[in-house]
């Protein structure tokens, strides 16, 4: 049975990696959109653009692994139509027969057209390429100015105040980050980001006079799932490629994972995208089995992780639409310190921060009574 494998980040080097260690010995093909090796992002916001990580740590495997575990490695090759009744994915000069297909085409930066057309130089960051230009521009007293505090836009101050940029944060949002972690923790980021001397506006619409004279405006207000080549496919798309509990698509022989993947999540009960490091391996993983002939379920909670200056936490779980009851702190919020997503009783969500010991009572907690 062939195996082709669309995407060439995380969630696609890791299914293939699953396949061939789990012992499958077909035909496998991965095509990766960009010229680079398949690498993870996380490294582009945090070790590589704080200059503590070389880029060869973002690279998932060497050349020599995919020649080594006969994985067919197409670079620099984007599949531009994906025939589901022919079993055909289709590039711009080739055609790829499979059996079961895996998309894993990831995100792509949300552009700020107001951005893109003030003048100033602009930058998004998704790509090796991306990152590079951020790190270069990096320099002490440049004047960098962050549209979005996300975790992106935050991770990116950061590493622009480590090498010693003036930063300016905008955002609309009264607190960063409120609405993934609600009032009570958001704080948390305000305080830590503007004792390191980040400029935080918050509460504000960011309008082309905000933008002149910087040395880089760097956009982060989110990412858009690209869906286009399973739209085109016939596949269900709705903020997303829609999924079932075992990753598979509305076409039977083929999965979606990573960024794009909205799933039906069996434990949280409805769907659910997550756009982060974790959830690329695992959902990398269970797809191959999959793929193989498995029937596996995907009932991982959802999990992230930052670390910026001095700080470094992990949060897993997922608050969803109907909110939370409570948040339950312990610790301080300038230092180390736990918190719990409470609704209902049920713990929905928690993370630490700077407290390391506790990773693992954070997990095991989600779902519990509190």
């Amino acid at each position: 049975m062939t195996i082709v494998i669309v995407g060439g980040g995380l969630a696609g080097a890791t299914a293939a990696t699953e396949l061939r260690e789990s012992g499958y010995e077909g035909p496998v093909a991965l095509l990766a959109g960009e010229p680079h090796l398949p690498y993870e992002r996380p490294p582009l916001s945090k070790g590589f653009l704080l200059g503590n990580d070389p880029l060869d740590k973002a690279f998932v495997h060497d050349e020599k692994w995919y020649a080594e575990h006969h994985v067919k490695l197409l670079l620099d090759t984007r599949a531009v139509e994906v025939d589901t009744d022919q079993h055909v994915v289709r590039t711009v000069d080739s055609d790829h027969a499979y059996e079961r297909l895996l998309l894993a085409t990831g995100a792509t930066p949300r552009r700020l057209p107001m951005a893109d057309d003030s003048g100033a130089p602009v930058a998004y960051l998704r790509t090796i390429e991306d990152s590079k230009r951020l790190k270069a521009a990096f320099t002490q007293g440049a004047d960098i100015r962050i549209v979005g505090a996300g975790w992106i836009g935050l991770e990116v101050a950061a590493a622009a105040r480590e090498a010693g940029s003036e930063v300016t944060v905008y955002e609309q949002a009264e607190l960063p980050l409120l609405a993934v972690l609600g009032p009570e923790v958001a704080r948390a980021f305000a305080d830590l980001h503007r004792r390191h001397g980040v400029e935080l506006r918050l509460g504000s619409q960011v309008g082309p006079e905000d933008l002149k004279g910087a040395d880089l405006v760097v956009v982060g207000i989110g990412a858009v799932p690209d869906t286009a080549l399973a739209e085109a496919a016939g596949l269900d798309v709705d903020n997303g490629v829609l999924v079932d509990e075992r990753l598979r698509t509305s076409d039977p022989d083929v999965y979606a994972v990573g960024d794009i993947a909205n799933q039906q999540h069996p434990t949280l009960g409805r769907r659910i995208r997550v756009e982060h490091w974790d959830n690329a391996i695992e959902q990398g993983k269970v797809a191959a089995h999959n793929l193989a002939g498995g029937d596996e379920v995907y009932d991982r909670q959802p999990y992230f992780f930052t670390d910026q200056y001095d700080f470094g936490m992990e949060y897993v779980g997922n608050v969803g639409p109907d909110g939370y009851d409570e948040v339950q702190i312990e610790g301080d919020l300038d230092g180390a310190f736990r918190a719990y997503w409470v609704s209902g009783g049920t713990v929905v969500a928690a993370m630490h921060a700077n407290d390391w010991d506790a990773a693992d009572e954070i997990r095991a907690s989600v779902g519990g009574s509190r």
